[in-house]
């Protein structure tokens, strides 16, 4: 009895007991998951293993075969110089078959961006073969061309590109050439002009004057159309010297030239007068020939003419002295920037004739 005791077990619960028939459908489920869970685990393991063991046998593989060769080779006894020199014979021409391998993909590599070149070459020259210059930028890529024909043979061949239309305006595009042609053409009308304009100055000029000092003489002078009003007073100073004594010990600054009630500066030409047609209070400054004095005799005053008075060299004193008297009071310094309107004379506008 004592031994039946010791020794009783009581079987686990299962399905086919009366306890396991109570909950045996659920213990069912959990025992099965837990099957699938460990032959899962089991699976995994396994092709962690595999995995792992896959390159070491690779290599055991190679180097079995290669250690095999070595040793049919190495038959005897050999020095270390000739065991080195038969395994540097064997492993030289896997290594020359890996040079040769990455030659070709080199090359391949290289086909092929060429190729894609091509590709980008031809579409560009079929979105310019719409526009009537497109022609210019396809002569940079001529020489490239004819490089990748040697390489690609089956390239496609090249668009043809429509060629321009001589009626299209094409003025408003930069032209290199034009605007040099244009350029030269500017500076020889520029040397041109000014060619004509020293000519001009060099030309003869008769100047008629009166000398005032209260009374006219009426004088003449030639000069150029080049010279400055003062070097026309030297000469006007020598020419009246020899009749008028105090002129003698003076100097040309001393004189001043008087036109059109204007006191022409010294540094003015008379090519500066006559290029910009000057205008004075009671005639054009750029005449220096006479006609009929307006003052004198009965002249329609209403009329304004265009016939030149002759202008008057006096002295700087004898202005300086009368200047409060008519026709002193009338003389002012030429201004050439400021308007001096319609001729007058007197003090009274001469209205311009009409034609």
């Amino acid at each position: 009895m004592g031994d039946f005791q010791a020794n009783f077990k009581r079987p686990d619960a299962g399905i086919r007991t009366v306890e396991g028939n109570i909950a045996g459908s659920r213990a069912a489920q959990f025992e099965r998951k837990r099957q699938l869970d460990q032959e899962a685990f089991l699976a995994r393991k396994q092709q962690i293993s595999n995995s792992q063991r896959g390159p070491a046998l690779l290599d055991a593989k190679f180097a079995g075969g290669t250690t095999k060769d070595t040793a049919v080779e190495t038959i005897g006894l050999l020095s270390a110089e000739e065991f080195k020199a038969i395994e540097e014979k064997r492993n030289q021409p896997v290594e020359k078959e890996l040079v040769t391998e990455t030659e070709e993909e080199r090359k391949l590599r290289e086909k092929k961006t060429k190729k894609e070149q091509k590709k980008k070459k031809n579409l560009k020259k079929k979105m310019l073969s719409t526009l009537s210059f497109g022609q210019e930028f396809d002569d940079d890529d001529d020489d490239d061309d004819d490089d990748d024909k040697n390489c690609d043979d089956n390239a496609e061949p090249p668009t043809r590109l429509v060629k321009k239309d001589p009626s299209v305006d094409t003025s408003f595009l930069p032209d290199k050439h034009r605007e040099e042609e244009a350029e030269k053409e500017k500076k020889r009308l520029e040397q041109e002009w000014k060619e004509k304009q020293e000519a001009m100055k060099q030309q003869q000029l008769e100047i008629i004057y009166s000398y005032w000092d209260g009374s006219g003489h009426r004088r003449n002078v030639v000069c150029k159309k080049g010279d400055t009003i003062g070097d026309f007073l030297e000469q006007v100073r020598l020419d009246l010297a020899k009749e008028f004594k105090e002129l003698a010990n003076i100097s040309a600054d001393a004189l001043i030239y008087v036109k059109e009630d204007l006191i022409i500066p010294q540094d003015m030409t008379f090519y500066d007068l006559i290029a910009t047609k000057a205008r004075g209070k009671s005639g054009p400054l750029f005449h220096f020939d006479v006609h009929d004095d307006v003052r004198i005799g009965a002249i329609d005053s209403r009329v304004e003419k265009d016939e030149s008075h002759p202008g008057k060299v006096a002295e700087r004193r004898w202005y300086e002295r009368n200047k409060h008297i008519f026709p002193a009071s009338r003389w002012e310094v030429y201004d050439p920037r400021k308007e001096y309107g319609k001729y007058t004379i007197g003090g009274g506008i001469v209205h311009r004739k009409e034609k």
